[in-house]
């Protein structure tokens, strides 16, 4: 056998020994295992990369990483709508309210159900919840509602800052009001003051100036009167002259 023949016969033997290996896998596989193995060779791959988050659900997940860490049936029932059973709870009188927490707007609560021995843990912002934790470890509760009381300081630090700057410059424009309302009084009065001190002034003048010329008057009149006297007196003796004397 020459080299071209010893070649064909190698092709064949290895195309009929794929071919069996084929008809293996398609007789072992059920029909639907073996589309849904061809669907996955073909199918082509997808990005897995979830989307961002909110600023809400990034700021919960903030609070969440400070928290201690949630056993996976403290996560599974979270995830099922702890919220959503607490609110229904409280409308009832079986939930008792063992310690709560309260900065500024932001508060933290520990409730028990005592039918389940249950406790609640909630973190909540003008008694809107914002996370809930369901657990039946009295100690673990205590931990998380000590945690979530924190988080409630911290969180109220810049609302108590804000509430009281907002106070201050609420007292600081009453004040400037004030003064101003002051100033406004005291100018009034300074310009009746101004006002009064002037019309005196002008009185003080006018009657300076009378007093000259009353003076000057009587001056004129006294030496008239005098003139006249003197007058009278020559004129009595002109009257007079020639009569006997005593």
């Amino acid at each position: 056998m020459d080299h071209k023949s010893t070649l064909r016969h190698l092709a064949l033997a290895a195309f009929v020994a794929l071919a069996g290996v084929q008809s293996i896998a398609a007789q072992t596989l059920p029909d639907g295992a073996t589309s849904a193995a061809a669907a996955v060779v073909s199918q082509p791959s997808v990005n897995t990369a979830l989307p961002s988050t909110t600023p809400l659900q990034s700021s919960a997940a903030t609070a969440q990483s400070s928290s201690p860490s949630l056993t996976p049936a403290e996560a599974q029932e979270s995830a099922a709508g702890n919220v959503a059973e607490l609110q229904q709870m409280i409308r009832g009188s079986d939930l008792s309210e063992l310690r709560t927490t309260y900065n500024g707007t932001y508060g933290a609560s520990l409730l028990f159900y005592g039918k389940e021995m249950t406790y609640y843990v909630a973190l909540f912002q003008q008694k809107n919840f914002w996370r809930v934790i369901k657990t039946s470890d009295e100690t673990r509760a205590e931990m998380i509602y000590k945690d979530f009381s924190r988080q409630t300081l911290q969180l109220s630090d810049v609302e108590i800052r804000r509430t009281r700057l907002e106070a201050q410059k609420s007292f600081t424009e009453r004040m400037i009001a004030l003064s101003q309302d002051r100033a406004s009084r005291l100018q009034s009065d300074l310009n009746v003051a101004r006002q009064q001190q002037s019309i005196v002034s002008d009185q003080q003048r006018a009657n300076q100036a009378q007093a000259i010329a009353l003076s000057q008057q009587r001056a004129s009149a006294q030496e008239q009167l005098r003139a006249a006297q003197r007058q009278v007196r020559e004129l009595q003796r002109q009257l007079e002259n020639g009569l006997p004397t005593n």
